[in-house]
């Protein structure tokens, strides 16, 4: 239903987008966004946008950096990111939820009923 895609090798200050095509409309979930896993550590929370007051979060790890955004048109989630980092190699997953979540349960994985396979993003000179 997702499918994640633009991860690469970067340089540290380089830039990436991701996309994440959904099979149907973005709009029919309340909340999407992106999480990411590093090699031994727990999946975590990029950023999430909630639709119900349009409000989207970041992780304070990535405030400034990253930027998500949408074409609801197209069906499509994008994920800006800049000024990469060697800490944010991981593997980036878009994930979707139905029902509406409280704010402080958005950065959960288990949350999460829908993900994409995850595309690899590496920093590293």
């Amino acid at each position: 239903q997702l499918q994640a895609s633009g991860g690469g090798l970067v340089h540290p200050g380089g830039s990436l987008r991701l996309s994440c095509a959904f099979s149907g409309a973005t709009s029919d979930y309340s909340i999407i966004g992106w999480f990411r896993q590093a090699p031994g550590k727990e999946r975590e929370g990029v950023s999430i946008s909630r639709r119900g007051d349009g409000r989207t979060i970041y992780a304070d790890s990535v405030k400034g950096r990253f930027t998500m955004s949408r074409d609801n048109a197209k069906s499509m989630l994008y994920l800006q990111m800049n000024d990469l980092r060697s800490e944010d190699t991981a593997v980036y997953y878009c994930v979707a939820r139905k029902n509406r979540l409280i704010l402080s349960a958005l950065f959960d994985a288990a949350q999460y009923d829908t993900w994409g396979q995850g595309t690899q993003v590496t920093v590293s000179s």
